[in-house]
């Protein structure tokens, strides 16, 4: 199952950057793989629901149209990394080609992508940096890869 992250805003170099390539790159020709990174930015300046709505269209138009859509957002439901697995394992048996994870701008996301999302996922309580998520969610992808494997990677 190929998988897709959708980000508002460039992640430039850095050590984000090397942490983020690093999970990618071991992701690259394993069953939950490989990880293709979109990035889409609005440079206007707009008002909070505006630019909210304008980035959710970015997103969706980065979203393979068959894809499994999830949304990284606060109200979202938490899961461990054993569900997030057991979730993907179960949408590659039933034969889906695609999941894709979006992350949102600094306002949120938008209703149209919070509408069309298969799942809202949430990392818990706490605010991250958005250039963080992608690596988070990077290395859950890589552990869930390594769980439905049976790699030690993850060990709990």
């Amino acid at each position: 199952m190929r998988l897709h992250l959708l980000a508002v805003g460039r992640l430039r170099g850095g050590p984000m950057a090397a942490l983020y390539d690093d999970y990618a790159r071991r992701l690259r020709g394993q069953p939950l793989g490989p990880l293709d990174l979109r990035e889409v930015e609005e440079k206007r300046p707009l008002a909070a629901a505006a630019l909210k709505a304008r980035e959710a269209g970015l997103l969706l138009e980065a979203c393979p149209s068959a894809a499994r859509l999830v949304a990284l957002d606060g109200g979202g439901r938490t899961l461990s990394s054993e569900a997030l697995a057991e979730t993907l394992g179960r949408w590659r048996d039933e034969g889906v080609g695609d999941a894709a994870f979006a992350i949102g701008g600094a306002e949120g996301h938008g209703p149209a992508l919070l509408a069309r999302a298969d799942l809202r996922l949430s990392l818990g309580a706490m605010t991250w940096p958005h250039m963080l998520v992608r690596v988070l969610i990077a290395e859950q992808l890589f552990r869930a890869d390594s769980i439905l494997s049976g790699h030690p990677y993850h060990r709990a």
